[in-house]
C-alpha cells in the first residue's frame, strides 16, 4: 500500500503553548540521566508547546543543570499530571529495575493519553502482560522486538517487516522498527524509511527519536503519521548532521541540533 508522507503541523498565528501540546515524560534513572535530557529537548526542539520530565530526584537534578526549557515534577504527582497532558512518553532510561516496573504499570494502567514507549519501558512490557492505551506507539529495536515477540534476534532479522506487523498486530499498536530502514507499521500499512547513515548508530539516538514522535503527536498528529514522520525527520537530520560533522563524530546532540534543518528541508 502507497504512503505519502504528511505536511508538517501547521502553525496557527493566534496560538499559545497549549495549541502545541504538552508532554509527559517519564524517562531516566540514576546511571541513565540523559536519555531523560535527549528525549526532553528533542521533543521541545521538534515543535510541542511543553515538555514536563518526571522522574526521580538525581535524575531531575541532572537534568536541571543541564537545560533550562524543559520543567519537572517529581513521581509521587504522577496520577494528577497524567490528567493535565496530551502524551504520554515513557521509557528512555527507565531503567528495569523493580521500581521502574511499578512506575511503568502504573503509568500505564492509570493513562488514557497517546503514549509512545521507548527503551526499557519495552524490556518491561515483554515481561509483563499490560494493556496499552487505545493510542499507542512501540519504538523497538530488533533486540528489543524479539523481546516482545518471545522469539530470537536472527528470526526478526530474516524477516522485519513481518516481525514489526506481528508486534503491531500482537500489541494493538503503532510499530517503529528502527534499524538502518526503520519500518512504520500499524500492521497493513507500511512506511519504510530511506534515510540511512551510521551516524544513527549510537547511543542516544533513539530517545532523539521518541522525542519528535512524541512532539509530532502533542502537536496534533494521527499516530501513524506522527511516527513516520518522525522517522523521516529524524533519519535527516544524522544524515545532515553526518555530511557536516562526518558518520563517526555525530552524538545525539548533534542530531537535534540539526533538526532545525530537517524541518526546513522537508517543509520545501
Amino acid at each position: 500500500m502507497d504512503y505519502n508522507l504528511p505536511e508538517l503541523p501547521c502553525r496557527p498565528s493566534d496560538s499559545n503553548k497549549g495549541t502545541f501540546g504538552k508532554i509527559l515524560n517519564i524517562a531516566g534513572s540514576k546511571y541513565m540521566p540523559g536519555a531523560a535530557y535527549i528525549s526532553s529537548v528533542a521533543a521541545m526542539t521538534a515543535g510541542c508547546g511543553l515538555v514536563c520530565l518526571m522522574s526521580e530526584e538525581s535524575v531531575i537534578q541532572a537534568v536541571s543543570a543541564q537545560t533550562s526549557i524543559i520543567t519537572f515534577a517529581p513521581l509521587s504527582e504522577m496520577l494528577e499530571r497524567l490528567q493535565t497532558f496530551d502524551v504520554l512518553l515513557i521509557g528512555c532510561g527507565l531503567s528495569t529495575s523493580k521500581q521502574a516496573e511499578k512506575i511503568f504499570k502504573y503509568a500505564i494502567e492509570n493513562s488514557k493519553l497517546p503514549t509512545i514507549i521507548d527503551a526499557d519501558g519495552l524490556n518491561i512490557l515483554s515481561k509483563n502482560q499490560i494493556p496499552l492505551p487505545e493510542k499507542t506507539i512501540l519504538t523497538p529495536h530488533p533486540l528489543e522486538a524479539a523481546r516482545l515477540l518471545h522469539t530470537d534476534l536472527e528470526k526478526v532479522l530474516a524477516d522485519r517487516e513481518n516481525s514489526a506487523k506481528e508486534i503491531s498486530k500482537s500489541y494493538n499498536c503503532i510499530t517503529v522498527l528502527k534499524s538502518h530502514e526503520t519500518i512504520v507499521t500499524d500492521g497493513e500499512k507500511i512506511f519504510k524509511n530511506t534515510t540511512e547513515t551510521t551516524a544513527l548508530a549510537k547511543g542516544g539516538s533513539g530517545d532523539v527519536l521518541a522525542g519528535v514522535i512524541a512532539s509530532l503527536t502533542a502537536q496534533g498528529m494521527e499516530l501513524f503519521d506522527a511516527a513516520a514522520l518522525g522517522v523521516h525527520l529524524h533519519g535527516t537530520s544524522g544524515d545532515l548532521a553526518a555530511k557536516n560533522l562526518t558518520e563517526y563524530c555525530v552524538t545525539a546532540n548533534d542530531t537535534i541540533r540539526f533538526l532545525s534543518n530537517a524541518f526546513m528541508n522537508y517543509a520545501k
